[in-house]
């Protein structure tokens, strides 16, 4: 498993992420910060050109990168403050990107949202949902 982990400003709690994702066999490109809208476009992009399998962008709040992250097509990309809703992004909504806040983040949180966003598969159950979304972005 492949993804690019994009953040705006490195904190310890990136290195945790890191450190994690590498201790889950996944093979993590970190790009370089910068401005939290291109570091979460360059990310997007890589998934939408299927260079990787997911990303994860990080800034203060979360809510930037994510927003950045879905003007890219085919990008999918979900604010995950818990486990549950890390559960709920992939099983329902098959989210390919992971935005995560670096504001309130602690070790601990962020291990409980990465183990649940790689542990879950997609549910196949909002199939029509992700049908009608793909169809506004071929407009």
């Amino acid at each position: 498993m492949r993804c690019v982990l994009a953040t705006d400003e490195d904190r310890a709690v990136v290195t945790h992420i890191l450190r994690h994702l590498n201790e889950r066999g996944v093979r993590v490109e970190r790009l370089p910060t910068g401005i939290w809208a291109k570091v979460a476009l360059a990310a997007a992009h890589a998934v939408s050109e299927k260079r990787v399998d997911f990303a994860i962008v990080c800034c203060w709040t979360g809510t930037g990168v994510c927003i950045a992250a879905n003007k890219v097509t085919g990008v999918r990309a979900a604010l995950s403050v818990d486990r549950e809703t890390a559960v709920g992004a992939r099983k329902w909504n098959d989210a390919n990107v992971l935005a995560i806040s670096l504001r309130l983040l602690s070790e601990p949180v962020a291990t409980e949202i990465l183990d649940a966003w790689l542990d879950t598969p997609y549910g196949g159950t909002e199939d029509e949902s992700l049908f009608a979304i793909r169809a506004e972005e071929a407009l």
